[in-house]
């Protein structure tokens, strides 16, 4: 059997096996919107045409293809590769210095070995889930990502209201991430104060003064820099890995360890107060399912990837196995070092990381060292979280999904940078921020909602092609395909998906006060009710969702 051929002459990646079918691209027209259609000829070369010699550059015939197909015009610079791309995703993720930082309701509500098991089944769970993301975004590589997938998988007559409650559920969720990590920046300086002056007595407002100018100057440097990006991945992965092996390497070496029976049987209750202490590990997993997101990152940052179709699934499946071992060292290294869990908890730095790091070395200047190098990651961490939040925000604009869609979704004509959207993103981070100045319940509520939102993508994206195979309906051409295995991946990442949904409701513990409440149902379920409200009041009437765009498409 002949292998088909991309229309650069070369072998085509996978393609979808088993039952699933592939689309075959109509040559004659582009929906443009409703009713409306447009003539493109077989391939049309006037997309290169249109093209300025800035943005030719990395933009491969796969590229005008994929773009062709959706209806998609393109406004940014082809200038991420295969290293770069897997740096950029790894960078978003950061999970062993995500991991340090977040780790507080683990060891409250489960104990060593509630934060060591539940990342094991966090992982395996998650896997599932980027293969399917993988594949959906080898089939439309575009900015929108989960949005606009669903817009093409939902049943016809659900696709609109499906697609544009996941354009809000992925805007609020990576919206609410930038924040979260804005503020782990802020929090964290504000502990290293604490360590080295004991006199020292942290006030929110000074907090929030850290928060907003981290985020101000992560913003420029998207704006300015946004061009050295991919070589800022270069170096993040760098970094990343070798200073790994400093942090582990002394916490080995140097602080005094636990016994394996403590790590990896020993499951406790400091201060959750949950019945069981199941119950309780099953509350403490959220730290963890944290941990794992943000593989889907690089999805939004299709537009901006050479030959994107086979580069973000592969980007997206090896960032998360390369970061496998790194997740579990450091995991194994903190808990075997973290001594007496309570203290660690009661720090007054705030975080547990860092009076391991004292404990450890002893020494307040060998803390602070080790804290440096923890802080200036998670500030490459934000960098990049904010560059895929941008474009999200941007290509949700561009079809008309949010209000003031015309100023969101521009992108500056000469940087290639949707410069309102990062605007944007420091506006609301800059917001948000400031609602901790008059309380930290409310502040830490909004940002929990983030967990809670992007679960909430996956559900309805992955549910929606699990559908569309299960009716044995044909789906995009895909050159990275999970083939005859992709309906039972689908199922599991659903499952696993779900179950983290519906386990970031509950709160941090049984004695319930305002403190510790989980605001996050009540804030997701006021985030349905406002988007219905709009979709209703305004949305339908001006949204029609990608789909209307997608070459071979027709609306009812």
């Amino acid at each position: 059997m002949a292998v088909p051929k991309d229309y650069d002459g070369c072998e085509m990646g996978m393609g979808s096996t088993g039952s699933d079918k592939q689309a075959h691209h109509s040559a004659g027209e582009v929906e443009a919107g409703a009713g409306e259609r447009l003539p493109t000829g077989e391939w049309s070369e006037s997309l290169d045409e249109d093209l300025r010699a800035d943005l030719k550059a990395g933009f491969t015939a796969n590229d005008r293809r994929d773009m062709q197909r959706m209806g998609k015009k393109q406004e940014f610079r082809r200038n991420f590769r295969m290293i770069s791309t897997i740096g950029f995703t790894t960078c978003v993720m950061g999970t062993w210095e995500i991991l340090l930082s977040s780790n507080t309701q683990g060891l409250a509500a489960g104990g060593m070995s509630g934060l060591f098991w539940s990342l094991c089944w966090a992982y395996a769970g998650q896997f599932f889930i980027v293969l399917s993301l993988a594949e959906m975004a080898s089939m439309a590589p575009t900015a929108g990502g989960q949005y606009h997938w669903v817009s093409e998988f939902a049943p016809r007559e659900y696709q609109k209201i499906l697609s544009y409650l996941s354009g809000w559920l992925s805007a609020v969720s990576w919206q609410s991430i930038v924040a979260l990590d804005a503020f782990l920046i802020g929090s964290i300086i504000q502990g290293l104060i604490t360590l080295n002056d004991a006199a020292y007595s942290p006030e929110r407002w000074q907090g929030t003064l850290l928060v907003i100018a981290s985020d101000i100057g992560i913003a420029m440097f998207n704006v300015f820099a946004a061009k050295h990006l991919p070589l800022a991945e270069g170096i993040f992965v760098t970094i990343h890995v070798f200073a790994f092996f400093p942090v582990i390497i002394t916490l080995l070496v140097i602080a005094p360890k636990q016994s394996a029976s403590a790590v990896f049987t020993q499951f406790t209750d400091n201060g959750a107060g949950w019945p069981s202490i199941a119950l309780t590990v099953m509350v403490g997993q959220v730290s963890t399912m944290f941990v794992v997101l943000g593989s889907d990152s690089v999805a939004h940052m299709a537009e901006e990837i050479k030959d994107a179709g086979i580069v973000v699934p592969q980007s997206m499946v090896w960032s998360f196995l390369l970061n496998v071992p790194f997740t579990f060292g450091l995991l194994l290294a903190y808990l075997f070092c973290i001594g007496d869990v309570e203290k660690a908890l009661a720090s007054p730095t705030g975080f547990p990381f860092i009076y391991v790091f004292q404990n450890a070395t002893g020494s307040v200047s060998g803390a602070t060292g080790l804290t440096i190098v923890v802080l200036v990651l998670l500030i490459m961490v934000t960098i990049s979280s904010l560059a895929s939040t941008s474009r999200q925000t941007f290509a949700f604009a561009r079809d008309n999904g949010l209000p003031f869609s015309n100023w969101l979704g521009a992108v500056h004509p000469t940087w290639h940078v949707p410069v309102n959207s990062v605007i944007f993103t420091c506006i609301f981070t800059t917001a948000l921020s400031l609602i901790n100045i008059g309380s930290t319940v409310a502040f830490n509520a909004m940002l929990s909602l983030s967990t809670v939102a992007l679960m909430a993508t996956y559900v309805i994206s992955v549910g929606c092609v699990t559908i569309k195979r299960f009716r044995g309906e044909e789906l995009p051409h895909s050159r990275w395909s999970l083939g005859r295995y992709g309906l039972p991946i689908n199922i599991v990442a659903l499952v696993y998906a779900c179950w983290s949904f519906f386990w970031s409701f509950w709160p941090n513990s049984h004695a319930i006060t305002a403190e510790n409440f989980n605001w996050a149902c009540v804030l997701f379920v006021g985030l349905m009710g406002l988007s219905c409200v709009l979709y209703f009041v305004q949305a339908r009437h001006v949204y029609a969702g990608p789909v209307v765009k997608v070459e071979g498409r027709k609306l009812n």
